[in-house]
Parts: C-alpha cells; sequence; structure tokens
C-alpha cells in the first residue's frame, strides 16, 4: 500500500510501516525538496460565514456532536512477494506483514495451502472514515482500501461491521464503503460557507490505530498543489498522523470541510502541515461514486508541462502561462486532431488554463466523444484545435505508459557520425542509422544526439546528458546539429535569455529552456 509520491506521506496505517500523511499504509516520495512555491493560490469565492467571536473554550461540543459519524477502518491485505524481498532505503518503518497460518511444513512466514501452493502473507493497515448517510455509506481514501482483501469498520459504540466498496476514484484517492444496517449516525458536507484562512477546524481520526482522536487547528490556506492531478488542498496545521487518512475535518459548527489525506513531513510524524480533499470535490465525487461505482473523465492523449515564465521569455512571450504539449499519444486524439508537440494550451472551450493541471481537469470534465476546443500558441500565432475527447485510462496504467520507456522514431538519414563543434555546451552528432539502433529508437523521430555536455554549462545544470535526443528548439524542428546551431543564434539576435528546447529520453519528451549566454 506504498507508492513514493512528492515528499508527501499517504496514508497511515497501523502495522504496517511505510508511513504517509493521514493515513495508514500509504505512499511517500520525494521529488522535490520543497514545497512548490510557483503555484498559483486559488483563494475561495465562495461566501464565507461568521464564526462565533472569539477562540472557542473547548471543542467538546462539537466532538460530541460528530465523533460518532467517524469510524476506524480496518483493512487486511495481501502482501505482494517481491515486496517481501525488496529494501526501501530512507524510509522510517519497514513493512511488517503478518505471516499467515502456518502450513503442513511448519513455515509461518507464509505456509501453504491446501494444494501445496506457497500462501502469501497478509499485512494489516487502518485508517478513517465517517458515514454520509443513515443508510450506511461511508466515505475514506482510496489509498486505505485499494488493495483490501477484507475491511471492517469499527464505530464509536465499538461495534465492528463488514464493509464493502462501493467504488474507488483514483484520481481524487476518494472510495465509498458500504455497511449492512441503518440508524447510523452521519455528517454532512459543507459546500457553500467556507471558513477563512485563520478560521478553527477539528479533526477526528483514527491515528496509529487509536481510535476516536480529536485534535484542532486552523486552516492554513486553500488551493495548494502537491501533485495531485484533480484536487487543490486544504492545507490545515491540526496534527493527523499515519491512521488519519479518510477521516473528516470539521469547522466550528461540525460540518465537513474536507478529508484528510496527506501530510508533509521530513520525519514521518506530524509537522503541523496536512492537506485535506476540499468538500466540494468530495461531495460531487462519492455521490458519483454511489450512483455509477466508477468516475469516468475526458481525455485527449497528451503529455504536458507547466509552461514556465522562463519558457515563455525564451519564446519572446513574456508573462504568458498555460501547459505546454510535450507529446502525443499515437493515434490518439490529440494526434488525429492535429496537435502537436511545443503547442502552448491557454484556454478549453473558453475557459483559460494557466498550468497543466488546470488542463488536465478542464479536459477531465468532458465524456467520451464531446467535442473540446483548444486555444494554443503555435509559433508565436494564437489558433484553434478541436479534439475530440476520449475517456481518460486509469492513474495506474497512465504511470505504466509513462515509465515504459517505449520507443518513439526511426527513419531518417544515415551514414558517419559526423561531430560538430559544441553549441551550449552540447557536442551533437546525427541521428543516423547505428544512432537509432543503438538508442532503440524505430519509429519516425527527427533530431540530434547529444554526444557530450560541458558539465560547466547550464544545458548540464538543466540535466541534459549523452545520448538525449533534441527534437526541438525555439519552436522550430531539429534534423541536425547546424538546425541547433542557427534557433541559438537567432534566439540570440532576438535579444532572449534561453532557448526552449524538447529533449527525447527513454520515450518521452521534456521541454526545457537553456540560456544561450552567460
Amino acid at each position: 500500500m506504498t507508492s513514493k509520491k512528492n515528499g508527501y506521506l499517504w496514508g497511515a496505517i497501523a502495522g504496517v510501516s511505510i508511513a504517509t500523511a493521514a493515513v495508514a499504509g500509504a505512499r511517500v516520495g520525494q521529488p522535490d525538496s520543497t514545497l512548490d512555491r510557483t503555484m498559483l493560490l486559488k483563494a475561495s469565492t465562495a461566501p464565507i460565514f461568521a464564526p462565533p467571536p472569539g477562540a472557542p473554550l473547548s471543542f467538546a461540543d462539537i466532538f460530541e456532536k460528530v465523533s460518532p459519524a467517524v469510524v476506524s477502518i480496518n483493512v487486511t491485505s495481501k502482501v505482494d512477494a517481491s515486496a517481501l524481498r525488496r529494501q526501501i532505503p530512507g524510509l522510517p518503518f519497514d513493512i511488517v506483514p503478518r505471516g499467515a497460518p502456518e502450513g503442513e511444513d511448519g513455515d509461518s512466514e507464509g505456509g501453504t495451502t491446501g494444494r501445496g501452493q506457497p500462501r502469501l502473507p497478509t499485512q494489516q493497515s487502518s485508517g478513517s472514515g465517517f458515514f454520509i448517510s443513515a443508510d450506511g455509506y461511508i466515505v475514506t481514501n482510496n489509498h486505505v482500501v485499494e488493495n483490501a482483501e477484507e475491511i471492517k469498520v469499527v464505530l464509536k459504540d465499538e461495534r465492528e461491521l463488514e464493509a464493502v466498496v462501493v467504488g474507488r476514484d483514483e484520481g481524487t484517492d476518494l472510495a465509498v464503503l458500504k455497511v449492512k444496517g441503518g440508524n447510523f449516525p452521519f455528517v454532512n458536507f459543507e459546500n457553500s460557507a467556507k471558513p477563512r484562512v485563520g478560521d478553527w477546524v477539528i479533526t477526528v481520526g483514527n491515528p496509529f490505530g487509536l481510535g476516536g482522536t480529536a485534535t484542532a487547528g486552523i486552516i492554513s490556506a486553500y488551493g495548494r498543489d502537491i501533485g495531485e492531478t484533480f484536487v487543490d488542498y486544504i492545507q490545515i496545521d491540526a496534527p493527523i498522523n499515519r491512521g488519519n487518512s479518510g477521516g473528516p475535518t470539521f469547522d466550528v459548527f461540525g460540518r465537513v470541510i474536507g478529508v484528510n489525506t496527506a501530510i508533509f513531513s521530513p520525519s514521518g510524524g506530524s509537522v503541523g502541515i496536512g492537506f485535506a480533499i476540499p468538500s466540494d470535490v468530495a461531495d460531487a465525487t462519492t455521490k458519483a461514486l454511489i450512483s455509477g461505482g466508477k468516475i469516468t473523465r475526458g481525455y485527449i492523449g497528451a503529455s504536458i508541462q507547466n509552461y514556465t515564465a522562463e519558457m515563455a521569455d525564451a519564446q519572446g512571450l513574456p508573462g504568458q502561462k498555460g501547459a505546454i504539449v510535450a507529446d502525443l499519444v499515437p493515434g490518439g486524439p490529440s494526434a488525429k486532431a492535429g496537435l502537436t508537440p511545443g503547442d502552448v494550451v491557454v484556454a478549453v472551450n473558453g475557459v483559460t488554463v494557466k498550468t497543466s493541471s488546470e488542463l488536465t481537469r478542464e479536459v477531465a470534465k468532458a465524456r467520451a466523444g464531446d467535442t473540446l476546443s483548444l486555444e494554443v500558441l503555435r509559433d508565436g500565432k494564437r489558433r484553434t484545435v478541436d479534439i475530440r475527447s476520449g475517456v481518460r485510462p486509469t492513474e495506474k496504467e497512465l504511470a505504466a505508459n509513462d515509465n515504459s520507456g517505449s520507443p518513439r522514431s526511426s527513419g531518417g538519414p544515415s551514414g558517419p557520425a559526423v561531430q560538430l563543434p559544441a553549441v551550449l555546451g552540447l557536442k551533437l552528432t546525427p541521428l543516423d542509422a547505428a544512432a537509432r539502433t543503438r538508442l532503440n529508437i524505430d519509429t519516425p523521430l527527427r533530431g540530434v544526439v547529444v554526444d557530450s555536455v560541458d558539465q560547466s554549462s547550464d544545458a548540464a545544470q538543466r540535466g541534459l546528458r549523452k545520448n538525449d535526443v533534441i527534437t526541438q528548439a525555439g519552436g522550430r524542428p531539429v534534423a541536425s546539429a547546424s538546425d541547433f546551431s542557427a534557433a541559438v543564434e537567432a534566439a540570440k539576435r532576438s535579444g532572449r535569455p534561453s532557448i526552449l528546447i524538447g529533449v527525447y529520453r527513454a520515450g518521452r519528451t521534456t521541454f526545457l529552456p537553456i540560456k544561450v549566454s552567460g
């Protein structure tokens, strides 16, 4: 139940030792050592309410009112056999599986089945959740239950009930469970009167398997982007720890304003930076899961990046924001519609997009077959590309494609490799037949191969390395070293501080601004 992700701890599972944010058994990762300060924070425009004057003397009345609706969730899941052999350096805890019953050979680690097959050990993990209806629907995080074989829900009165998964959504990390019975205490989402930054909140959950635990704090910020595609998180400073994932955050009136999901933590414990899925997202997603059991989203078949200020300066478009197209899925909706790598998407169906996340969210609103009208910048000019939406694959399928390293090209001139003088610290050679074979490139791709990188250059600082393939420079295709040199000279003559280049590596293209002087 763990995966690496952006330095944020997900899940918090008692008994499993991969710590995460507020949950049990979660994901951990750290591509960036600090929070991304460049993201535009989107302040809530919803009406605010007037809280009671002054700080509450006590949260006891709120806790007494809402705590019966909060449950502990205990999950039993099989341990991936490969995970038992894999060491995970740098994590503060180890995976501690609970062994299956002894087999006939006395092997207590896993034993054997009645047919002599090895029995995989199981692991126990725990999280939190809460009733949203009297007939037994419970909200929690997807990562708490995604690998569950058995789910038991423990109520405040210590009753233990078996639960089944109604639906899960990886995109928002939400899941809905159902238990048999009725007349359960439940709480409601608050979607209109949102607390302000600085207002009090209270969380209730199951940290470290303790159950029924209340903590209090304030809203620290809205609109936090922590790497999840479909959610702008609420940041809170109420302490949440492993096991709190899936539990609710309440306002001072006992209304659910968020679902606790992650913490930012260098140590694995709470440092006062927690993240909750906003109630409007949670409400809409859980209703859709209850009605259909599955969430479908629009898809255009393009890999995208944030179009940064440095990229904009490199192309003579200072202040421009958007999402730059890095790659297209062969035969996908974008490729069929004529979108091209290097296009900068600035609006979808008339809605301005300033980041890659905003573009993905606008596309996701579409249904299969809907037409999405993308406003793009190409060669500095605005144009419209109409794309017929497909259905977005699952997050796991997308991640597998991202890491597949599938080749992208072939064809092109062959002949002896001729090395030209270094440009911007890069020595380049043709992408000839020998290079294509060596780099396993067997589909049409044009470019030049990086033969060496001056380690004192800006290109080296940006991460370029031997065997990268440069496919674009300054908005133009690059088929030879002289094309690259000409693009660099053009950027210098225009007085631009850098040039935007497209770099193909391991089946993917990424755009990077490289300084042209200094």
